[in-house]
């Protein structure tokens, strides 16, 4: 299974809480409805909290700040997502999907990873 991590950061015009609200509420309903024409399987939001713990984390590792917060979508396979965008359904999807997002991230600051898990340590039940 491919999985593609989107590490988002918000408008620069919008609050931290404002983003998450967008992106949960009206975001992720897009996401859901459109899900089949571009052949998602999973769509899991991590929202950023800007706590004591992240704040020494980007101080002690020296990293380039912190993302408001992190999409996690997974498809059966590159063939398989590349066929789905291929199609007027997939095309129309993305577009609507692209348009969506310019309303609440900052894409020219957000990165994207695409690759397949490998667990190392202990499995997630919840």
């Amino acid at each position: 299974m491919l999985k593609m991590s989107l590490a988002i950061r918000r408008r620069a015009d919008l609050t931290h809480r404002e983003f998450l609200d967008y992106w949960h509420d009206v975001h992720a309903p897009l996401v859901v409805r459109l899900a089949a024409d571009i052949r998602l399987l999973r769509y899991v939001q991590l929202h950023g909290e800007d706590g004591e713990l992240a704040r020494q984390y980007v101080a002690y590792r020296g990293v380039d700040g912190m993302h408001d917060g992190v999409a996690q979508l997974w498809c059966k396979s590159e063939a398989d997502r590349l066929a789905a965008s291929a199609t007027s359904e997939g095309m129309e999807a993305a577009r609507l999907l692209r348009e969506d997002e310019q309303q609440f991230c900052d894409l020219a600051r957000s990165t994207v990873c695409f690759g397949h898990e490998r667990p190392i340590l202990g499995q997630m039940t919840s």
